[in-house]
């Protein structure tokens, strides 16, 4: 078994991370069908977290051989007469191991699906590995920053069925908390448009993250309005606005000049 093929390379940097602990319980699972097979691990660091390592050190007691490799000197498997070939380097003894297999199982890498167009009709972002983002990792895990939308499982990042299921539940949670209040607190720090500045260029609906301003048709044309459930006070739009039309309530220019004055005095 050969562990992180296309995972933790420059291409896909992080740990598929279920990786490690299904190829021991495999392992296992092969020692108990038969006890004089020799199953060997090829690995670059074993992660078997949490509780999960009790089945790597019954796999040791069990004779299930483990062999460290570097990124730099990868396994190399041939076919030789109909048969696997396979050199690798023991990162540990330094020397290079030829090991004829019957069978090579590769755990390969956890790619995510092609979120950036979901991403962008949602307003939820993605990270650099493309896998979409929490609002907050600690405080906010299943959350999004806009409201209503949650994430869960490998959409989220590589984690086992278990670690899957109980993000779930706390999705409900989150969700079910959300539906029974059968109503929406709006932020006291949302944007608000000047309609006798605003000449309806949109600028300001282009750039906005989470839909929370839009173009209108007026009496005096074309104008933006605020969605105040949506809106997050994040400041784009105030900063953004060639004309100064839209500003934040309680953080409006003179607000933040007035402070500026009384702290530098």
């Amino acid at each position: 078994m050969i562990q992180c093929v296309g995972s933790r390379i420059p291409e896909r940097p992080y740990c598929s991370r279920i990786c490690c602990s299904m190829a021991v319980k495999n392992a296992l699972k092969l020692k108990a069908l038969n006890p004089h097979v020799e199953v060997t691990v090829l690995y670059r660091d074993l992660r078997t977290y949490g509780f999960l390592e009790r089945f790597y050190t019954q796999a040791r007691k069990e004779g299930i051989l483990f062999v460290p490799y570097d990124l730099d000197s990868k396994p190399d498997l041939t076919l030789v007469e109909d048969r696997f070939r396979l050199k690798v380097k023991d990162a540990l003894l330094g020397e290079e191991l030829d090991i004829r297999p019957d069978l090579v199982v590769l755990s390969s890498a956890i790619v995510p699906h092609e979120n950036e167009a979901l991403a962008k009709m949602l307003k939820v972002p993605v990270g650099s590995n493309g896998f979409f983002l929490e609002a907050h990792a600690k405080l906010r895990p299943v959350d999004f920053a806009t409201d209503g939308i949650f994430v869960a499982g490998l959409a989220h990042y590589p984690k086992s069925i278990r670690e899957s299921l109980a993000q779930a539940d706390a999705v409900v949670a989150r969700a079910t908390a959300t539906l029974a209040k059968g109503f929406i607190n709006v932020l006291p720090t949302i944007s608000e448009v000047d309609p006798e500045r605003c000449f309806g260029c949109g600028l300001c609906e282009s750039l906005c993250p989470f839909n929370a301003i839009r173009i209108v048709e007026t009496e005096k044309g074309k104008k933006s309005e605020t969605i105040a459930a949506l809106c997050k006070g994040c400041g784009i739009c105030s900063a953004s606005c060639p004309q100064k039309a839209v500003t934040i309530q309680h953080f409006s220019d003179t607000q933040l000049e007035a402070q500026i004055e009384a702290l530098a005095s």
